[in-house]
């Protein structure tokens, strides 16, 4: 049953956390959502956009999606924006003051933090920036919470006139629990109305509204004594577990029996409760993924109690993990309840897609021998075997920064080069552009325009020419941006010609100035797959070079046969191949042709 078409009525579904909170969102009157794509937060807008009524974009970064949010707060409307937790990193300067200011609709900040960085460079732990910016936090414990919570959210953010932080984690986001919907809310867009004592805050407006913020916290700290957000379950009163999110998933699977005082509503946290809590219980245990947060809370408070120290404060913890801990503590059950281990799997390392036309690109830069400074994306698995070319990822952005640096020490005597992908460009680049240009570095920045936001799930951004709802829209024209940036010199080519691929990589390691090269060829999987004629590869005419094997294609294997010479013979998966001509144009023997070519298929391997 669709809920678009059953706005009314509750039914039961199977829902991610990421679709519960879009579900969420919709049933609390949210008129308003914007973010950039990023696991594990990308699915709430790719949900959310679907319901009537709802205006929902992406935006060129997280900064951008946040103050966009924040005008339409300031409108009236019930806003929410979403983004994994680095993005956060990004929009903490409007965070931060937004804080001050306050909001007109309610605003929710959701921050899909990951463990055990499944997919992200790091793994912070965000809840720090609630405690940071000074407002209220809330952590659901599975995805019928991740619904529930944004009607509260919704709720706190006007009456105590306050962003609000939503945090989940892969985990939360991605697994899939039974969700009860209810009814959507209707609540109509205010309008916008002046306000400069509240909105601007130069000085003189900024300090009062700070003196706001912290009589604010002291209200937000009475109201988590009380909210059904935290609550106490009674049992064994010989342990007492203090979590809260997927953490509190864990411990309850594997102490059954505990007393757990489970906090939906984290920061700011309800002190005299989890004294009241202690006081009960012989031992208190504090279960909780990544900083030791409630932990450091808890001992501030006087409560003495154990967490880190049992376990980890870096990676997932899961019933494995949790059960070690408390068997280290001396507190494990002894009812022959322990987790099984985690099955070992055969490992799958990530790798380029077959076709992907960054791989063309990164094979000419190695054979260069330059120094490839490199950014988020599709394109950052470069820095794997067997191309091993790409050698930085720091954050959004700064392939070009780095890349400049180093060019204006003069630091290497190898060509410098920065890549960047094209949403990652728009979301971070173009003021790295702008910095070399205007201090006149020597610097060749390679935009690898696959047309869509590739490593997310192929989401549109401002050079495709589609927003997220589906409109067709102004399209970014990455050569007039860039010229009209500055930049010495701009060329574009087709990586799939290896010849001109790697004629331009050169001529621009030659050129004084700013280089800008930018590549012509779509994702090989966004919006569709794309599988020309594939190729074949013939056993007889193989001397075993292994050349094929370099360009690390997932569709080109070895085939368990060798030539005279015992050198291992490739074989070209023809489902997977989808015509790209790379090996082609690689192999010294042609032995590598079209299907259409070969004449006979007893010569194929």
């Amino acid at each position: 049953m669709n809920q678009s078409d059953k706005s009314g009525i509750k039914e039961r579904l199977l829902l991610s956390g990421d679709e519960a909170i879009a579900h969420g969102a919709k049933a609390a009157g949210v008129r308003f959502a914007a973010a950039y794509p990023g696991t594990p937060s990308t699915e709430i807008l790719e949900n959310f956009h679907r319901f009537p009524g709802v205006h929902a974009q992406w935006s060129p970064n997280e900064k951008v999606a946040f103050e966009v949010g924040i005008g339409a707060s300031l409108a009236g409307a019930r806003t929410l924006v979403c983004m994994k937790h680095v993005g956060v990193n990004v929009a903490a300067d409007p965070l931060m003051t937004f804080a001050y200011t306050g909001v007109k609709g309610g605003f929710v900040l959701v921050s899909a933090d990951d463990p055990e960085m499944h997919s992200s460079q790091n793994e912070q732990d965000n809840r720090t920036y609630a405690k940071f910016a000074k407002i209220p936090m809330l952590e659901p414990s599975d995805s019928q919470e991740c619904y529930n919570f944004m009607k509260t959210a919704y709720e706190l953010s006007e009456e105590f006139d306050t962003p609000v932080l939503l945090r989940i984690t892969t985990r939360i986001a991605h697994s899939l629990t039974p969700v009860m919907i209810g009814p959507w809310v209707d609540v109509p867009v205010k309008g916008y109305t002046p306000d400069i004592a509240k909105y601007v805050m130069m000085p003189n407006w900024a300090k009062p509204r700070h003196q706001v913020v912290l009589r604010r916290l002291e209200f937000l700290r009475q109201y988590a004594e009380k909210t059904p957000l935290n609550r106490i379950e009674w049992g064994d009163k010989k342990v007492g577990i203090i979590t809260s999110g997927v953490s509190y998933t864990h411990a309850q699977e594997v102490m059954p029996d505990a007393s757990f005082l489970k906090l939906g509503f984290t920061y700011p946290m309800p002190v005299n409760k989890m004294r009241e809590f202690a006081a009960q219980v012989e031992k208190v245990m504090v279960v909780e993924e990544l900083e030791p947060f409630i932990e450091e809370a808890a001992k501030v408070a006087g409560i003495n109690c154990e967490g880190k120290k049992y376990f980890p404060v870096f990676g997932e913890l899961n019933p494995t993990l949790v059960h070690k801990g408390f068997a280290a503590a001396g507190l494990a059950p002894g009812n022959g309840s322990e987790p099984a281990e985690p099955v070992s799997v055969l490992p799958r390392p990530p790798v380029l897609c077959p076709g992907c036309a960054h791989r063309p690109v990164f094979y000419a830069l190695k054979k260069m021998g330059a120094h490839v400074f490199g950014d988020i994306g599709c394109y950052t698995l470069a820095a794997l075997p067997p191309l091993e070319i790409l050698q930085s990822c720091v954050c959004m952005g700064a392939s070009i920064g780095m890349a400049t640096g180093v060019a204006q020490m003069q630091g290497s005597k190898r060509p410098v080069f920065a890549v960047i992908g094209d949403s990652t460009f728009l979301h971070s680049g173009i003021t790295g552009l702008l910095d070399a240009v205007y201090n006149r570095a020597n610097v060749t920045i390679l935009i690898l325009d696959n047309r869509i936001t590739a490593m997310t799930g192929g989401q549109m951004h401002p050079a495709t020419g589609k927003t997220l709802q589906g409109q067709a829209t102004k399209a970014v024209n990455f050569i007039t941006l860039a010229q009209a940036l500055g930049a010495d010199h701009v060329v574009t080519f087709d990586p799939y010609n290896f010849d001109q691929t790697l004629e331009a990589l050169k001529a621009a390691a030659q050129r004084p100035g700013v280089n800008v090269l930018v590549t012509e060829r779509p994702c090989a999987l966004f919006p569709k797959k794309l599988k020309d004629e594939p190729y074949r590869l013939i056993a007889a005419d193989c001397n075993g070079c292994g050349v094929c094997l370099k360009i690390g294609c997932p569709a080109i294997a070895r085939s368990g046969e060798v030539t005279d010479k015992g050198l291992a013979i490739p074989m070209i998966d023809e489902s997977t191949c989808t015509g790209c001509s790379l090996c082609a144009a690689l192999c010294p023997t042609n032995c590598i042709r079209l299907r259409s070519e070969v004449q006979s298929a007893s010569e194929v391997k």
